[in-house]
């Protein structure tokens, strides 16, 4: 299993929206930045990705799941951009803060810290444990719900 970050503003949408899409989840449109783009390519089904609120909070809210690989991105009229599908795993119990991660040592290497810009990032799976330790979650590798 590999690891990412998805960034997005909450004020466009936000953790709330993707929990109301359900177990259909929703595709991850409007990412125009080719190393964003080619980090969606890579991902795989049941990837898990943190949910990060940018511009406003700043911070890891939840945990999401790839559902549908990399497909064209219907809002792309080009058809150079994809999408991957994702749907909400779990809230977390404790939103971890950019300043959170650029506080711990362990996390000093983390995309978010190095490529803050990049709204879709991997992480390593000692950066995913760290942060589900931060967030307050008993397990690094999170049950997927059926």
């Amino acid at each position: 299993m590999t690891y990412w970050l998805l960034k997005t503003e909450p004020d466009a949408f936000s953790w709330d929206d993707l929990i109301a899409k359900g177990a259909k989840g929703e595709p991850w449109t409007g990412v125009r930045n080719f190393t964003a783009r080619n980090n969606m390519k890579a991902m795989q089904l049941g990837d898990l990705c943190f949910f990060y609120h940018s511009n406003i909070g700043k911070e890891v809210v939840g945990i999401c799941e790839v559902i549908a690989l990399a497909h064209p991105d219907p809002t792309d009229d080009t058809g150079q951009w994809k999408c991957v599908d994702v749907r909400a795993v779990e809230r977390v119990p404790s939103p971890v803060t950019l300043a959170d991660v650029k506080a711990n040592p362990r996390l000093a290497a983390m995309a978010l810290v190095k490529t803050a810009r990049l709204s879709v990032q991997p992480v390593t799976e000692a950066e995913w444990k760290e942060v589900c330790r931060m967030a307050g979650l008993e397990s690094a590798k999170r049950a997927k719900k059926k």
